[in-house]
């Protein structure tokens, strides 16, 4: 086998990360799926770790850090550590996936991020032009990768819609809207977000390791890396919310929150392109993600978090001891935009107007983000049915339990928004 090979090769010789045979150890993950991935194949993968892994004077070069991440991402299973960070390859990313990950929040100033928020808009703009890139090359019958379960003909042109509209807030963000062309919409958008550099292409590339070989689970794991990249942006905008509400800057505040919302409304059109997954194929890969769940995402349980501390239940709760890193920042006392605004009033620093103000921002998100957990569960009932979730929960039924836990609690808020836009029933568009 060339994997075989070619590994052999590289492990005989100089081991430069530069040189590593991605290739065709892809090739042979993408062939039969990283869950029937065989033996002979880890087993040389662990010993590249090992080699790659070795101590040295200095820090890592670039090369040997992405080779390290990558084979950490492909060995989860190997080493009995799969979980949904490792599944969606989240460092491969630069997504955080670790209490190592970024800074606690008290010392993020309030400042414009406009280079952050850029990175993120043009990862996620990358995530969903490759997403539609390989709809649109099995389609055209171009690749033969993940073969089973072919969606229709009908299904990959309203994915095709969906793709675009999902990128469109992102590249407006950009200001890049008006490029778009819908006759090449996936060779447009990867041309937009192009930056010369071939290490983002690569891991890019890298990040896609399918547990089997169901068409839609490219689809399913390019969105879920999108929503990731999205709640870690959510993140840093409560982060900064926070200073500003400890600072008394109303208009910061605000402005923050209704950034934070505006994207998180902006990406509906995600929830509407996971809706067009076949349910037998969605069933079909799903049994070989156990261990593997949302309710392992750190961004969103930060994201949530930073909104309003949790209570004891919801603390002890699977979907926090799932995270424990970020209960450990809860427990040591990690501020919130809830506690932050009761204290701004409480001190004389928000008042009046100013007050009204973050007030009505707060429950403009607020009202996103209980939309966006109806919307969650409405999804999870149409795919899951009765079935527990891979996260070791019972599924659904605890997506109802928790799709109404208050997101504030120094304001009032709909438990149900009024906005009943539902992209999981019909046509979204």
């Amino acid at each position: 086998m060339r994997f075989v090979r070619e590994l052999t090769s590289w492990l005989s010789g100089a081991a430069d990360p530069d040189d590593f045979p991605y290739s065709p150890v892809l090739a042979e993950f993408h062939r039969v799926g990283k869950h029937f991935v065989e033996k002979e194949l880890l087993a040389l993968l662990d010993s590249a770790r090992a080699r790659v892994t070795v101590p040295a004077a200095g820090p890592p070069s670039p090369a040997a850090r992405l080779l390290g991440d990558f084979l950490d991402v492909a060995l989860d299973k190997w080493d009995g550590r799969y979980d949904y960070r490792s599944y969606l390859a989240l460092r491969l990313l630069g997504l955080p996936c670790g209490a190592d990950d970024g800074p606690g929040g008290e010392d993020d100033g309030p400042g414009q991020p406009e280079g952050a928020r850029r990175d993120r808009d043009r990862l996620l703009v990358r995530l969903v032009a490759d997403a539609l890139a390989f709809e649109l090359a099995a389609g055209s019958d171009a690749t033969h990768l993940l073969p089973e379960d072919r969606p229709s003909r009908e299904v990959v042109a309203k994915r095709h819609r969906l793709s675009v509209r999902a990128a469109a807030p992102a590249l407006a963000r950009l200001g890049l809207a008006g490029e778009v062309h819908d006759r090449e919409p996936a060779a447009v958008l990867r041309a937009l977000v192009a930056d010369g550099d071939p290490a983002v292409g690569l891991a890019l590339r890298l990040s896609m390791l399918p547990v089997y070989v169901s068409h839609d689970e490219y689809l399913f794991i390019r969105v879920l890396q999108a929503y990731e990249c999205l709640f870690a942006g959510l993140v840093e905008e409560l982060r900064a919310t926070i200073v500003a509400l400890r600072a008394g800057h109303a208009r910061p505040a605000a402005d923050r929150l209704a950034y934070a919302c505006a994207q998180l409304t902006a990406a509906g059109p995600l929830f509407s392109l996971l809706a067009t997954m076949q349910p037998t194929a969605f069933r079909t890969f799903r049994q070989y993600t156990e261990g593997a769940s949302a309710i392992q995402s750190r961004s969103y349980k930060l994201m949530e978090s930073l909104c309003r501390t949790p209570e004891g239940a919801r603390l002890e709760s699977p979907a926090y001891q799932q995270v424990p890193e970020v209960r450990d920042r809860v427990q040591a006392g990690q501020p919130s935009v809830d506690e932050a605004f009761r204290a701004a009033v409480r001190e004389g620093l928000l008042t009046g107007a100013d007050a009204e103000l973050v007030a009505g921002a707060m429950r403009t998100f607020a009202a996103a983000v209980l939309q966006w957990r109806r919307t969650h569960h409405r999804l999870a009932t149409r795919m899951l049915g009765p079935r527990p979730g891979t996260g070791y929960t019972e599924g659904t039924p605890y997506l109802a339990a928790v799709r109404s836990i208050p997101v504030f609690s120094s304001v009032t808020h709909d438990p149900v928004p009024s906005s009943r836009t539902d992209p999981t029933g019909g046509s979204p568009e």
